[in-house]
């Protein structure tokens, strides 16, 4: 009798021990399973994301509020797929642009939300964009003397 209460306290700290693991691993990969299912989408087009990845942050005034969710190419641009968290408001003229944190960090997407009337709904383009700074190309352009 005592080996099987023994045997069962065991089994629920191992059950409990895989599901914090497991819910860890969710939070910290940044899946969206759990509590993920009310981000909004909203889309915008770049002439160049070198460098951007998918799960790169998306930032409004230096706060996090979201992720890019896929990038592809549409008629010879970028399209860029953004997640946002619920509750962020982006305008009919707001502004994406790509940043680097540092002269040689990551790539994220900074967005100035705008200030008109009317909120773009989700699902919406943004239709403002400005590419970031492609580093590599521009020191090539340097030192062949193609700057200008």
């Amino acid at each position: 009798m005592h080996d099987t209460k023994l045997e069962l306290i065991v089994g629920v700290f191992v059950l409990v021990g895989i599901a914090a693991l497991a819910y860890m691993a969710i939070k910290l990969g940044k899946l969206e399973v759990i509590g993920g299912g009310n981000q909004i989408e909203v889309q915008a087009e770049f002439d160049s994301v070198a460098g951007l990845k998918p799960g790169a942050s998306v930032e409004i005034a230096g706060v996090q509020v979201g992720h890019v969710k896929r990038i592809g190419l549409k008629d010879d641009r970028a399209l860029v797929v953004l997640s946002l968290h619920p509750g962020v408001k982006i305008y009919g003229d707001a502004i994406a642009a790509i940043k680097t944190r540092g002269l040689i960090g990551d790539k994220y997407v900074s967005i100035s939300p705008g200030g008109s009337q009317k909120e773009l709904p989700p699902g919406s383009k943004i239709r403002d964009t400005e590419s970031g700074v492609d580093l590599e190309s521009l020191i090539g352009e340097f030192i062949h003397g193609n700057v200008k």
